[in-house]
């Protein structure tokens, strides 16, 4: 099967008649198929200097870094900076394709994502958790459709949301290790 073309041009009101079509062609598929929608997905990170760290999964390739306060060289955003846009851009995401498959019109979605934590804990300083100890996000639509239509498109969006899902529920972290001598492959 090929590709389809990426949408590119238009409003957003004029693109959300393509992003039901493919989303509902998508329910379609994996409603016969479920087996389609399993898979896993591999990113590999690496340490290129100091704290500096080359990322990349498939195509895709990005620096993260740490601010020079704590050791690195602010070559590039953090990793919080990251997982913070995760979460607000599959939330934005989530929320438009829901609105398109429920026919709400909306010109725009902005997601202000905000996260509480004690740096303490990463370095060890504090019983605090090294993670955030709370996120916040609020979610600006524009939209001249019902309060309830929109309501509705959030609801169902967030409900089926990937990042929220993996931020509001704890998954099992595998780690693995391999070590490595000096002048050694890697396999």
């Amino acid at each position: 099967m090929s590709k389809p073309e990426p949408i590119v041009s238009g409003s957003n009101r004029q693109i959300q008649s393509h992003i039901k079509e493919r989303f509902e062609r998508n329910e379609k598929a994996l409603g016969l198929k479920p087996m389609m929608g399993f898979g896993t997905s591999t990113s590999k990170s690496r340490i290129t200097k100091g704290l500096a760290c080359h990322s990349q999964e498939g195509e895709w390739e990005f620096v993260t870094d740490l601010p020079s306060e704590i050791g690195g060289s602010d070559t590039g955003p953090t990793p919080g900076v990251l997982g913070r846009a995760a979460l607000g851009s599959c939330l934005a995401m989530g929320y438009m394709m829901w609105a398109s498959k429920l026919g709400v019109p909306v010109d725009n979605i902005e997601i202000e994502v905000e996260a509480d934590g004690d740096f303490g804990g990463m370095f060890g300083t504090s019983d605090s958790p090294a993670g955030y100890t709370e996120i916040r996000y609020l979610v600006r639509v524009e939209s001249d459709a019902p309060e309830a239509d929109i309501l509705r498109a959030l609801d169902m969006g967030g409900e089926h949301d990937a990042y929220l899902d993996n931020f509001a529920r704890a998954i099992p972290c595998v780690r693995s290790v391999k070590i490595i001598a000096p002048g050694e492959t890697a396999s």
